[in-house]
């Protein structure tokens, strides 16, 4: 097996994996994860991702609403995730916390802060 395909395998063994929300009721599976088109969008909605854990309340919900929008853009209104945050998951609680705590991980990862930085075959090296 080649070095790069090791890497590569080691990389998506250590990547976080997304939520899986399943609605016991409805048979309906939501994916919750973030990619770079979804961090942009957190980014112009104003969400402090550094203080969703310290401020749920002002943060939170618009940052559980933004973990929809990779899998299920066109298809989850504002109102429905804030239904399912409130009614399906009872709100801000120890459950939640850590959703939330998993949310800034996948947020970051998708951003490549949590990566060690090294990409295969890089456009541009970078010398500081």
């Amino acid at each position: 097996m080649a070095k790069s395909t090791i890497e590569k395998e080691k990389k998506e063994t250590e990547r976080i994996k997304p939520i899986r929300l399943i609605d016991n009721e409805t048979g309906d599976e939501y994916i919750l994860d973030f990619d770079l088109e979804a961090c942009k969008f957190c980014d112009r909605q104003g969400i402090d991702v550094d203080s969703i854990l310290t401020h749920p309340a002002t943060q939170g919900e618009l940052f559980f609403f933004c973990a929809f929008r990779m899998h299920h853009k066109n298809r989850m209104p504002k109102e429905k995730t804030d239904k399912i945050l409130w009614n399906a998951l009872g709100g801000f609680n120890e459950k939640t916390a850590d959703v939330f705590m998993r949310l800034v991980e996948l947020y970051y990862q998708a951003l490549g802060v949590l990566s060690d930085g090294e990409e295969e075959n890089p456009r541009m090296t970078v010398e500081l």
